[in-house]
């Protein structure tokens, strides 16, 4: 059970900043969070005990960005390997891509073909879940390696986006709004 004074820290942290990117989006800025070493070594730990309510990954796997914030301190936690889930175009090596729709356009993410293994058990790690597009591209990603996706792992989510719906496997957030 995540303590109700780091929910509440967290939620202090966040700012708002209204019409961006663009006109009529309320934006959710995280980066105050990482401001505070003690804060985000809080959020990891509590995350790293709420994925492991729902069973033990052999890896943690970063979404670009803001998933390679926490995801490596979430992996470095577990004893457990990180992949970073990157942007068209910036990973060398061969690579599985997947075009996806988010919600300001589409975008295309890449994942190198020889990160993880077929079986590995893997928790998709990112700051915010939105509308579920950019995790349930990830978890598409994880399929085409033929790995097993037994949780996405957020720190915040936007209850009225139903993001959640969108997506097939448990998801694990700490902050709600």
């Amino acid at each position: 059970m995540v303590a109700a004074r780091l929910l509440e820290r967290l939620k202090e942290a966040v700012k708002d900043a209204p019409d961006f990117p663009r006109p009529g989006i309320l934006f959710k800025d995280i980066m105050p969070v990482f401001q505070d070493p003690k804060l985000v070594s809080d959020t990891c730990a509590a995350l790293v005990e709420e994925v492991e309510n729902v069973g033990k990954p052999d890896v943690i796997i970063g979404i670009e960005a803001r998933g390679f914030l926490i995801g490596p301190i979430m992996a470095q936690k577990m004893g457990i390997p990180f992949v970073a889930i990157r942007k068209k175009g910036k990973l060398p090596r061969e690579c599985f891509s997947v075009k996806y729709e988010k919600e300001y356009g589409v975008e295309e993410f890449d994942m190198q073909k020889d990160a993880l293994t077929p079986g590995q058990k893997v928790v998709v790690v990112d700051d915010l879940l939105a509308t579920g597009g950019t995790l349930e591209a990830a978890a598409k990603l994880c399929d085409m390696a033929k790995a097993t996706v037994i949780a996405h792992c957020i720190m915040f989510e936007l209850d009225f986006l139903k993001g959640r719906d969108r997506l097939t496997h448990p998801v694990v957030s700490l902050v709600r709004y």
